[in-house]
């Protein structure tokens, strides 16, 4: 790289800087999923449980039933962990607001059932709420795609 007449060693580095992608707000919400899906890769249904808040209500992708306590939270996983689930992201929004954040969109899962491996495109919603102990799921929303 030329350096222009009179240009300092400082301003090229600032124009440096700027090129680079700071760690944000935004990739720290989004990097929430990629926490919950590592913690879906455990198979152990009380590490998912652990990252959902005490008040936390689950709308879960392969149940008709609502979870609205922690246990109730810890069976549903317990389930769904035999299956042997693997997420992706497809897209994802998220916004944030002070304490709360959402992050909703697609995500593909691949399950194992019966030996075999099947793929689902589901909707999401993941709402977290900042607490002392950091961002928690307070809501869960899941479903299969319609179409």
């Amino acid at each position: 790289m030329n350096t222009p007449t009179g240009a300092s060693s400082a301003c090229l580095d600032a124009e440096n800087r700027e090129l680079e992608m700071p760690y944000s707000a935004i990739d720290e919400i989004a990097d929430l999923f990629n926490d919950w899906n590592s913690a879906l890769q455990t198979l152990d249904p009380a590490k998912v449980a652990a990252l959902y808040a005490e008040d936390a209500v689950l709308l879960p992708t392969v149940s008709n039933e609502i979870r609205k306590t922690p246990a109730a939270i810890r069976a549903y996983f317990k389930r769904f962990l035999k299956k042997q689930p693997r997420g992706r992201i497809i897209e994802q929004n998220i916004r944030l607001f002070d304490t709360l954040a959402i992050n909703s969109g697609l995500y593909t899962f691949d399950l194992t059932i019966e030996g075999t491996t099947v793929q689902l495109l589901c909707r999401y919603t993941f709402v977290y709420r900042k607490d002392p102990q950091g961002w928690m799921i307070i809501e869960h929303h899941s479903s299969v795609m319609p179409e």
